[in-house]
């Protein structure tokens, strides 16, 4: 037992922090403030939470210049990946855009087999068409809402997917680069993203305004929960699993996050939606077990 929890432990630390950013969903509904605001506060509050345990474990340190532009053009993909699905709900509705963003799954398989080298099982391949499938079934699509210039909301969402999986790999090559916890790099990741949606809200006219002490609790929690100790144990295991596998595994927040929504805002829900659930997870599965390929390396 022992030596499976060693073996597969950044596997279960990946599912975790998936679990814990699937909570998403809900701190921003609970919060009723704007999407970039909310966006705002969830990498500004993170910012300071981590401040915090970064001092508290005397994780502070002076990054080398290079490292530096990484991580702000790490924080600047996050907050475009957070701009862009925020423009595609607008023309295309939550359910298609949160499909689009999750293309992220081809995209991150495509460069590590092309690009790192990875090999690729013919059950993880198999596994990512179902994995979409099943998230089709989970969102839903409200063909009638579609406007006349859906292609943009398409594109907005296709953009999403691609920021995306730079920001993963950027945030992947931070923590495989660093040699302390990812506490300190994620922190300045989020400093960073805070700082451009932050400017992005002040260009535009937004409103940072908090409306009440709920929305406050809201987006604390949605820092702490999400940015903070979700990320901390996406990143801390990044560096440890496959890049091909890192897509396939973040599947689970949508899914999760469709059965919170089921569970706390009685969501209506039909037969294929839980259908759709059943093929995610299923896939995720799928793609994880199975004898890895002889020189596989985690790149």
């Amino acid at each position: 037992m022992g030596d499976w929890l060693l073996r597969y432990r950044a596997i279960l630390q990946m599912l975790a922090g998936a679990f814990l950013i699937s909570f998403s969903a809900i701190f921003v509904r609970l919060a009723d403030v704007a999407p970039t605001c909310s966006g705002f506060y969830r990498v500004f509050f993170g910012f300071l939470f981590l401040l915090v345990i970064a001092i508290f474990k005397k994780d502070l340190t002076k990054p080398r210049p290079l490292q530096i532009i990484l991580i702000a053009f790490c924080g600047l993909t996050f907050a475009l990946d957070l701009f862009f699905w925020h423009e595609s709900i607008i023309y295309i509705g939550p359910g298609l855009a949160t499909l689009l963003g999750n293309f992220q799954v081809f995209l991150l398989a495509a460069t590590a087999i092309f690009f790192f080298g990875e090999k690729a099982r013919p059950r993880f391949l198999a596994s990512l068409p179902i994995a979409i499938l099943g998230l089709f079934l989970i969102v839903g699509l409200d063909w009638q809402r579609l406007s006349n210039t859906y292609k943009t909301g398409v594109y907005f969402g296709l953009l999403t997917a691609l920021c995306y999986t730079v920001y993963l790999l950027s945030l992947k090559k931070i923590q495989i680069e660093g040699s302390r916890s990812p506490v300190f790099s994620l922190m300045l990741v989020s400093l960073f993203c805070a700082f451009f949606l932050g400017l992005k809200m002040t260009l535009t006219g937004d409103s940072f305004h908090i409306p009440n002490l709920k929305s406050l609790l809201s987006l604390l929690c949605l820092g702490f929960f999400c940015q903070t100790i979700g990320w901390m144990l996406i990143a801390g295991a990044l560096s440890k699993i496959q890049t091909s596998l890192i897509g396939l595994m973040l599947l689970l927040q949508p899914s999760l996050s469709f059965f919170w929504d089921v569970l706390f805002f009685s969501r209506p829900t039909s037969f294929v939606n839980w259908i759709g659930v059943f093929l995610t997870l299923a896939a995720i599965y799928m793609g994880l077990t199975g004898k890895a390929p002889r020189g596989s390396s985690p790149s």
